[in-house]
């Protein structure tokens, strides 16, 4: 009894185990079927892509063509030759504007700066942008920042001082840090004294009313910077050049008229010496003789 008892539950064990061993046999099955129907599925989704890219660039291609090629296949369309093309690229490209000539005149390198920027230490942003402005190569001129361009350890109102002798025109950033700064009432003045009433003094208005600006610029015309930065900015170059150029020609007739004057006294020097012989000789009594001057002494005693 014992033994048949041993063998039933052996011959159970056997059917469970192969059970167990069937159902991973059947689960490695389907596990490997799904991975093989999810490559089938990758495949013909890139299939599709593939497909969808090539119709992507037969439209592009198609769209590229043009009408006459398209209507008529046989007809061969002429191609520019490499030469044309370049002649037509030299033609359409724009040349940069050459720089003015007065901009290398020596009446303009006579001075350090072209213009002195006079601001508040807190409006140091936007001194920069319109030093910025008029320092790129299209502008070409040559700006004096106190806070980048004043030697360190100098005496202000002498650095102040020589930046304002040593610049051609001054622009004035006026704002209410400008007006609450005294070193820039100094340089205000320092300008007002070197050029009073002439074109070389640029107020710049920024965050100001009309009844703080003042009044000793009253009779300037400001530029208002809140409005259109870039076109104050440009105004100021301008207004910068065409002080270069009524130097530099005031310059050139100066020098014309110094070569003219220099020319006419060389003129009165070389016919001078020539009139005043010939006006002695015409003038002069005419010799005489001795025995005519005997004759004379004979008559008179």
């Amino acid at each position: 009894m014992f033994y048949v008892i041993n063998s039933v539950k052996c011959l159970v064990c056997i059917q469970s185990s192969t059970s167990i061993k069937r159902k991973k046999k059947s689960n490695a099955k389907d596990i490997t079927v799904q991975f093989f129907l999810l490559e089938v599925q990758h495949c013909n989704s890139l299939e599709n892509d593939v497909k969808s890219m090539y119709g992507w660039f037969r439209r592009l291609l198609v769209k590229k063509e043009s009408p006459q090629s398209s209507s008529s296949p046989h007809v061969q369309v002429r191609t520019p030759s490499p030469s044309v093309d370049a002649a037509s690229a030299l033609v359409t490209t724009s040349t940069p504007n050459p720089p003015p000539p007065f901009l290398s005149s020596m009446i303009r390198w006579s001075q350090t700066y072209d213009l002195c920027v006079c601001h508040s230490p807190v409006d140091i942003e936007e001194a920069i942008r319109l030093a910025t402005y008029l320092e790129k190569p299209a502008c070409g001129l040559r700006c004096f920042l106190r806070q980048r361009d004043a030697s360190v350890g100098g005496a202000i109102p002498t650095e102040l001082c020589q930046a304002v002798q040593s610049s051609h025109c001054w622009a004035l950033l006026i704002t209410p840090n400008f007006l609450l700064d005294d070193w820039c009432q100094y340089m205000m003045h320092q300008a007002l004294s070197e050029g009073p009433m002439s074109n070389r003094i640029i107020p710049l208005v920024l965050n100001l009313s009309y009844s703080q600006y003042p009044k000793e610029l009253r009779f300037y015309y400001y530029k208002d910077l809140s409005k259109n930065p870039e076109r104050g900015y440009t105004q100021v170059y301008k207004t910068v050049l065409k002080y270069l150029e009524d130097m530099d020609e005031k310059d050139a007739a100066k020098v014309d008229c110094n070569m003219h004057s220099t020319s006419n006294r060389l003129a009165e020097a070389s016919c001078f010496p020539r009139t005043k012989l010939s006006s002695n000789y015409q003038n002069s009594e005419p010799l005489l003789s001795l025995q005519e001057i005997e004759r004379t002494e004979a008559a008179d005693s």
